[in-house]
Parts: structure tokens; C-alpha cells; sequence
């Protein structure tokens, strides 16, 4: 996790090959600092670094960054998550948790990655990636 991405003049830590990610491209920030409360709705790929309460829906990629807090309900095709998560995720494609992660809740998607070094407290459910919502 040492290496870093340049994104303007900010030096973001470089989670995974953004290929990995999906194919879309960097959609909306939310950055260390910034809270929102409320609904958000999105195409692309959404990093979020600071805090969110609400709900998440998107057919793309959410990016829940190393020092974030996010408690929401989320539909996605894709989830990373490196930072605090409390509620629940349902992807269609794959959740992957990498640390310093700490997940709280239930998460279903029918391909779930959790690296050693991240805190899962909940239940995971999957189903197959043709039953998944």
C-alpha cells in the first residue's frame, strides 16, 4: 500500500489498479474533511474519503477510501472498501476489503475479497452473480 497516484496537486494512496476497479472513470470526490447526509445516486466511479450517512445507488463503483466513515444502505456493481463502513451492501458484481477496513453490517454480492488486517463484524451473503441485486 506504499504506492501513491497523482490526482491535481494531492497525493492520493493508490488502493488498486484503477482497471480493477471498473473501466469507468473518476466520477465525484468526497474528500477527508466533508460530510454529507442524504442520498446520492451516481455513473461512474465515486471515491469517498470523509463522512456519509444515507443511501448509495449506482450501477458503477464506489470507493470508500482509508479514513472514511460511511453508515448507508448501498446498491452498487462494485464496492472497495478501505476505510469504516456501518449498514449494508449489495453489489452484483464484487465487495473487496482491504485494511485498515473495519465493516459492520451485512454485505451480499456473489464475490466478497477480504484481506487479512481488516475488522468484519456482520454476515455476508452470496448468492449467485445471476441472483444478485
Amino acid at each position: 500500500m506504499g504506492e501513491t497516484e497523482r490526482g491535481s496537486d494531492r497525493v492520493f494512496p493508490k488502493l488498486m489498479p484503477e482497471s480493477t476497479i471498473t473501466d469507468g472513470r473518476l466520477t465525484a470526490l468526497l474528500d477527508e474533511g466533508a460530510q454529507f447526509e442524504g442520498k446520492l445516486s451516481f455513473e461512474g466511479v465515486v471515491r469517498i474519503g470523509g463522512a456519509f450517512k444515507g443511501e448509495i445507488f449506482t450501477r458503477d463503483t464506489l470507493v470508500i477510501n482509508p479514513g472514511a466513515m460511511v453508515e448507508a444502505e448501498v446498491e452498487a456493481d462494485v464496492v472497495v472498501i478501505s476505510g469504516t463502513f456501518v449498514g449494508s451492501v449489495a453489489a452484483r458484481r464484487r465487495v473487496i476489503m482491504h485494511p485498515p477496513a473495519i465493516f459492520r453490517g451485512t454485505v451480499t454480492t456473489p464475490s466478497l475479497r477480504i484481506d487479512e488486517g481488516v475488522t468484519f463484524e456482520g454476515a455476508s451473503y452470496m448468492p449467485s452473480s445471476s441472483a444478485a441485486t
